[in-house]
């Protein structure tokens, strides 16, 4: 390219040379200066016609090497590549480590209660459910006919956004834009060109984000669900409402669920339906307790639910313990996490049998007994435990962990769907589609990289519509694979990062699917970083040179 235009602009030059010298001594200044300027001109334009077509030869060859790459692709797309198939398998039982972590320096393991230790069925988010509403209808004042709502699994997923002031339920990336098929209002999915509208960009800026409540813990789910089924409704019933009201109402009848115990005594009123008989919990404390290690419990729940629960889920496999309390130094109910980590409230010593509290300064924990509330400048106090020889399991990123990880305590997400989506991840029709998704982009890039849009051809249009399309079905085929609403809990639709993995990212030094997952590595292990990490160790990310020549 650059020799043709040195090439017209020497023949530019001679024809400009030529012309002024022919008419130079023939003609005077009259009329004949605008035949010059028009012979000129002339062929100006027949040099700017060469440089034009040629130059349109440049793109038209380009757009054929794209084309020829997708269909060569698009045989290669017809069966799954061996090498996808060879690939190494992620553990769905692994610990993933965000930074790096030595067990040996650990000496003292705490851990919540709900989602932690006690595993529950999906029973349970049915049950808030319906409390919930019930609360909303009969304290709340809500209309008769939100009591035929049903929870629907299969829409929410954990890590949420709500928009208190939109009233848009979604799931946001780790950079905090808008996932382009996770924005719903109501249950009705939001198109891009109304998320432009609302939003005017799906980037969520500071100032807007201020509006965002996050619905982090497992019992969110129960949360989302009613917002869009109650949002749905007014909708469709034409009534006013303001979204912040809403969640307003929704979060405080949820909240009255747990405080009241509704929820607690409806569990242990049938374990069997809520609650995962788990042998291999007991088998992991009681390992932590044999290697010399202090263990402590620390949850929000009150103790009778928190003894009954484990009472069930253990009473398999206690063997000569009396109780399961046996198997911690300290057991702290109620302790109203996150306010326990930053409040200087005093603890108090619970009386199992007379279910009181005792008015006595608490300066000790004592052996077998129960304490309440609590903060945790105290507890430091007392124990006399260090930071970073703390290790705190939980499954709120904010209430649990947040405050921890601040603490100078380690701390380990316990995030139960890990299991099952990296189970997903690990299929090959999964990286299949991961890896078209990959190419298709890749080849995208390059065309939107030819020429400007005035410049576009008929051959250009049909390929960029083609690749689309092709990108467009490799993004809603991975999402089925997870969630049909939302898709997976950590990745977005193109197989990068959500918002809830860069909350694990801040506050969980590592992050598995259940707290006895440790029971597969020595308490000596030291747990490094991946080398090779992106962001989320556990991702594997597949290349498209798998589908290349």
């Amino acid at each position: 390219m650059a020799s043709f235009r040195s090439r017209i602009v020497l023949i530019s030059s001679y024809l400009l040379r030529a012309n002024s010298s022919h008419y130079g001594h023939l003609e005077g200044l009259g009329g004949n200066i605008f035949r010059r300027c028009s012979t000129t001109v002339t062929s100006e334009q027949r040099v700017l016609k060469l440089e034009e077509e040629e130059g349109n030869q440049i793109w038209d060859d380009k757009i054929a090497n794209i084309q020829h790459e997708y269909d060569v692709a698009k045989r290669r797309f017809l069966k799954i590549p061996e090498a996808i198939k060879e690939m190494p398998r992620m553990d769905p039982k692994g610990i993933y480590v965000n930074k790096n972590l030595r067990l040996d320096d650990i000496q003292v393991y705490g851990f919540d209660y709900d989602y932690t230790l006690a595993h529950y069925s999906s029973n349970l988010q049915s049950l808030i459910y319906d409390l919930a509403k019930e609360y909303l209808v009969n304290e709340l004042r809500y209309p008769d006919s939100c009591l035929e709502f049903k929870y629907d699994h299969t829409f929410p997923i954990r890590g949420l956004y709500y928009d208190k002031s939109k009233g848009c339920l979604m799931k946001l990336d780790f950079f905090g834009s808008i996932e382009p098929d996770g924005c719903y209002f109501g249950r009705r999915k939001l198109s891009r060109s109304e998320i432009n509208n609302i939003y005017g960009t799906r980037h969520i800026g500071r100032d807007q984000a201020r509006g965002l409540v996050g619905l982090m813990d497992f019992f969110c789910f129960s949360e989302a669900c009613l917002i869009a089924d109650i949002v749905q409704h007014f909708v469709e019933a034409e009534l006013e409402f303001d979204a912040s009201y809403v969640y307003e109402d929704v979060n405080r009848a949820i909240q009255h669920v747990h405080r009241s115990g509704l929820a607690h005594r409806g569990i242990l009123a049938d374990p069997h339906k809520y609650l995962v008989k788990n042998g291999q919990l007991l088998r992991f404390l009681r390992m932590l307790r044999e290697k010399g290690k202090k263990l402590f419990l620390l949850t929000n729940s009150p103790y009778y639910f928190v003894d009954g629960g484990m009472r069930f889920m253990l009473e398999d496999s206690l063997g000569h313990l009396d109780s399961w309390r046996e198997l911690f130094d300290v057991v702290i109910a109620k302790a109203n996490k996150p306010e326990f980590y930053t409040s200087e409230h005093p603890f108090r010593c619970y009386d199992v049998e007379k279910d009181t509290l005792a008015f006595s300064k608490v300066e000790a924990f004592l052996p077998n007994k129960i304490y309440y509330h609590g903060c945790l400048k105290t507890f430091l106090q007392i124990t006399k435990w260090n930071g970073p020889e703390v290790i705190y399991f939980g499954d709120h990123l904010f209430s649990d962990l947040r405050g921890p990880s601040k603490a100078g305590w380690r701390t380990a997400a316990i995030i139960h769907e890990l299991e099952n989506e990296i189970q997903i991840q690990n299929e090959d029709s999964y990286r299949f589609e991961q890896a078209k998704f990959h190419i298709v982009q890749e080849l995208l890039g390059k065309l939107h990289a030819t020429l400007p849009n005035s410049e576009r051809s008929e051959a250009y249009k049909s390929l960029l519509v083609e690749l689309n399309e092709e990108r467009q079905k490799a993004r809603c085929t991975m999402k089925t694979m997870f969630n049909g609403s939302f898709g997976a809990t950590f990745l977005t639709d193109t197989g990068q990062e959500s918002a809830f993995s860069y909350n694990i990212h801040q506050f969980a030094d590592v992050y598995t699917s259940k707290p006895e997952n440790f029971l597969f590595y020595p308490p000596e292990a030291w747990l490094h970083v991946p080398y090779d990490i992106k962001i989320m160790p556990h991702h594997v990310k597949v290349s498209s040179n798998l589908f290349k020549i």
